[in-house]
């Protein structure tokens, strides 16, 4: 069942995957790095065989507090793409969770930031842009089958600004 998020690797079998404590602590080291280095390091942009990182900045849904992730993503035409794959881990992460009640948001991307409007890929698109991530590591349908959750593929367009704003 390729390029859907949910299928098994080849021959059904799924790839390794390092221990959830290993992923949190990756993650703490890279925000850490981003915030020492006052955000010279930690971001890098996509090319045409690797994802770049972001900060993608959120919302609480509950607390209404604001939250920072990094993140990986890709370019496609003016959208900037990611996915809501919580490393690999069972649910959504939080960041998802928050902007499906606040779509809109900023992204800092190595060039500069980005006001964006976030929504969920669907049908043919989704499936256009799963390609993209299999592009960058063969083994991401394999991965996405450690989850019973399917890996929503999350657009982030360009905000349109206001009239008169």
């Amino acid at each position: 069942m390729g390029e859907t998020g949910i299928a098994a690797g080849p021959e059904g079998r799924r790839p390794w995957l390092p221990p959830r404590w290993f992923v949190r602590i990756a993650w703490v080291v890279h925000r850490g790095i981003h915030r020492v280095s006052r955000g010279r390091l930690g971001l890098w942009p996509p090319r045409e065989d690797r994802f770049g990182t972001m900060v993608l900045h959120t919302v609480g849904r509950r607390t209404g507090h604001p939250y920072r992730a990094i993140v990986a993503y890709a370019l496609d035409g003016p959208d900037v793409v990611t996915v809501a794959m919580n490393g690999w881990g069972e649910g959504h992460p939080a960041w998802w969770l928050n902007l499906q009640a606040h779509p809109e948001t900023t992204v800092e991307l190595p060039d500069g930031p980005r006001t964006v409007r976030a929504r969920a890929a669907t049908g043919d698109e989704r499936n256009r842009l799963w390609r993209t991530w299999l592009r960058f590591d063969p083994q991401f349908d394999a991965h996405a089958a450690h989850r019973r959750t399917e890996t929503v593929v999350v657009v982030l367009e360009p905000a349109v600004p206001a009239p008169g704003a």
